[in-house]
């Protein structure tokens, strides 16, 4: 039997799925996914597959995956997802489907405690802050018996934690093959364990990376498949152009130098000025984060993460242009002197040697910022705590064509993805997610990928929107561009989550939104105990979503969670305890962003119009993601608010309106305030949201 008549047969009213699972439902989208995505593991080629929450789309594609028998690769773009494919979905389906398949998980270097580096965490001097002490004596009493080394197994450790730089290891400082506890280093078993195994979950960064690592001639880290599945792929293109441009920051010197500090002390004291040398480097690097000033700052984007600087000419924009070469000279040369005195004695242990070849990786990528950028290119200073340097290219098209979608014989690599010769058909490409677009072709996506010849389906989502949720735009509110529209959003939460008691969640476009709105609800409910306010960046993300999912039990207060960036998609609350989702404004590109203006530049060039093709598509995609937070199960009432009449009174906005899911619409205050009073009686059998 053909693997395409295998596939539906598993979601068949009668099939594998139901006989496992009394909960099961057919659905006619997910079976027409799974058909589409065995076609293409069958026949080879590329599927773009957009399927609306509630599809069930992690089955329909691991379904055909394993029936298949051939080695898949799952990408995803949180640590998130593949934590639950792994220790959930691939056990599950593999033992419902009775195949012996083995699986392995592989994430980036950041999430494997690295052995050597913990021996030498205490010689840092952040080792001596009593908080550090306590957390690295946790992680030091895991370390000695952790199978994996995966620092997802430490609960509570805070992903900001200063502790975890120091414990684990990056492309640059690895010592490799010659590091003492490399037999038992854990991501070399992981990269083991995948290259046995049948499916690889990895995310998008290591993919990336990989293909970044591959052509500077590092050891291949991924192993060679012919099926690769990309899961959440909305999120590859702003991925790949981290990796598949240049970058260097203070921060990346400030790390050389502490590590050369540790190093030259331990292994060749009164062999040079370890200190005055590690100084040097790190004074050099403070002076150029210090050369961009705050004249500088004002003229900067707010972007989450700090401020982007424009980068046209030879020196960056508001930057003094004999500051900016004094201080690149500067930390050039010191470079230069480090570099002479670990050559001198780099053979006496791998840490000297592993910090020579740093420090010219450094250099050189230094370097590569004092000539022009490339072609179609874009570069800019991310200004914020540390200082990076960014040169990228617009989108991954490119690459995507040449370097990874490519067969072997089309690559200048000749080596990026070695065929798999059992296999009669060409390699396999499946890319899905909830949201790729706005139009039937899918053009956001696959024009920014380089996949316009790709095979496209759209799936739509089995929930009843008219039924589960309404919209309502709020026409009273300022326009968005008048100052007291993030203090009238504010108000107008306030005076609309209590009767909820809370389950709300306000959505920000920026991060000056984020703490206006956030700040306003505070001082309304403070020391009230009525609702208790979360805002993002307070604490860690797993910690917010999981006190706002408790919402009001146990005897505490309900949750009102304001939030940005990452908590537009992949916050998954189902139920009650999230019922009134509230996006402030609509999320076109900030204008002042380098990449987003390079991008607007390279439409205008050739003649196309810039708003029509570029910020309305990436707008709605972007709504249509933060819609997507408020109806994840078939029991699921809410309602959606948008903060900005622009979406009623503009001729656009109908354009926006059509991305988002068929929602009833509320016309009036009286209308929304009965639909609001409707959700607060409790129903488990009627979804209606009158």
């Amino acid at each position: 039997m053909s693997l395409m008549a295998m596939a539906p047969e598993v979601f068949a009213p009668d099939g594998v799925l139901a006989r496992a699972d009394g909960h099961f439902q057919p659905r006619d989208g997910q079976t027409q996914m799974a058909v589409a995505v065995a076609q293409t593991i069958a026949e080879g080629g590329a599927l773009v597959v957009e399927a609306g929450t509630g599809v069930g789309k992690t089955y329909a594609y691991l379904v055909p995956a394993l029936l298949s028998g051939e080695r898949v690769l799952l990408s995803t773009a949180t640590k998130a997802l593949q934590d639950q494919l792994f220790a959930r979905d691939l056990p599950r389906l593999a033992q419902i489907l009775g195949l012996p398949v083995r699986m392995a998980l592989l994430k980036g270097r950041a999430s494997y405690l690295c052995l050597y580096r913990v021996e030498q965490a205490r010689q840092d001097a952040q080792a001596l802050d009593l908080g550090v002490a306590r957390v690295l004596a946790k992680v030091e009493d895991w370390s000695h018996h952790t199978v994996s080394g995966d620092l997802a197994e430490l609960t509570g450790l805070d992903e900001r934690s200063p502790v975890i730089p120091l414990v684990t290891s990056t492309r640059e400082n690895c010592l490799g093959s010659p590091c003492p506890r490399f037999r038992e280093c854990h991501v070399h078993r992981a990269r083991r364990e995948a290259l046995a195994a049948d499916i690889v979950v990895i995310n998008h960064h290591l993919f990336f990376a990989d293909v970044a690592v591959r052509e500077s001639g590092m050891a291949e880290l991924l192993p060679t498949v012919r099926v690769v599945v990309f899961d959440e792929a909305h999120q590859i293109n702003e991925t790949g152009v981290q990796f598949l441009g240049t970058q260097v920051s203070t921060g990346q010197w400030m790390d050389f130098a502490r590590d050369l500090l540790i190093a030259g002390l331990q292994h060749a004291r009164g062999l040079a000025d370890w200190t005055g040398l590690a100084q040097l480097v790190e004074l050099s690097a403070r002076d150029l984060r210090l050369a961009v000033g705050a004249t500088a700052l004002m003229g900067g984007s707010g972007v989450s993460g700090g401020s982007r600087l424009r980068w046209t000419d030879e020196t960056p924009e508001g930057v003094s242009g004999a500051a900016w070469q004094a201080a690149l000279r500067s930390l050039a040369s010191a470079c230069t002197q480090t570099l002479e005195a670990l050559d001198a004695v780099s053979e006496i242990a791998p840490d000297l040697e592993r910090l020579y070849e740093r420090g010219s990786a450094l250099l050189a990528r230094l370097a590569r910022f004092s000539g022009p950028c490339q072609a179609d290119g874009v570069r800019w200073l991310d200004v914020g705590t540390q200082l990076r340097l960014i040169e990228s290219p617009l989108d991954i098209a490119d690459a995507m064509r040449t370097r990874i979608l490519a067969s072997p014989a089309e690559t200048s690599q000749g080596d990026a993805w070695p065929e798999d010769t059992s296999a009669s058909a060409g390699r396999a490409w499946i890319f899905t997610s909830a949201t790729l677009g706005d139009d039937e072709a899918l053009t956001w996506f696959t024009e920014r990928t380089g996949l316009q010849d790709a095979r496209t389906l759209r799936v739509a989502s089995p929930f009843d929107y008219a039924r589960q949720a309404a919209l309502y735009v709020p026409r009273q509110l300022p326009s968005p561009v008048d100052p007291s529209h993030s203090r009238a959003v504010a108000d107008w939460v306030a005076s609309t989550a209590e009767p909820l008691e809370g389950r709300t969640l306000v959505l920000t476009t920026t991060l000056k939104a984020l703490r206006s709105i956030g700040d306003a609800l505070k001082a309304r409910w403070q020391g009230s105990g009525t609702l208790e306010v979360l805002v993002q960046g307070e604490w860690p993300k797993r910690r917010l979503m999981e006190r706002f999912r408790e919402g009001a039990s146990h005897g505490r207060p309900g949750c009102v969670l304001v939030a940005s960036a990452s908590f537009w998609e992949g916050f998954d609350v189902p139920g009650d305890a999230l019922q009134l989702v509230v996006i402030d404004k609509l999320p076109f590109p900030p204008p002042g962003d380098p990449l987003v203006e390079a991008r607007t530049q390279r439409i205008e060039r050739a003649g196309g119009k810039a708003f029509k093709s570029y910020a309305l598509p990436e707008a709605a995609v972007a709504l249509k993601q933060g819609a997507g937070r408020l109806i994840r199960h078939e029991t699921d009432r809410g309602i959606l608010v948008v903060g900005d009449t622009r979406l009623v009174t503009m001729g656009y906005g109908k354009r926006l309106l059509a991305a988002l899911p068929p929602m009833r619409r509320l016309e009036s205050p009286e209308e929304f305030e009965a639909a609001l009073l409707a959700l607060t009686r409790p129903s488990t059998t009627d979804p209606t949201c009158p």
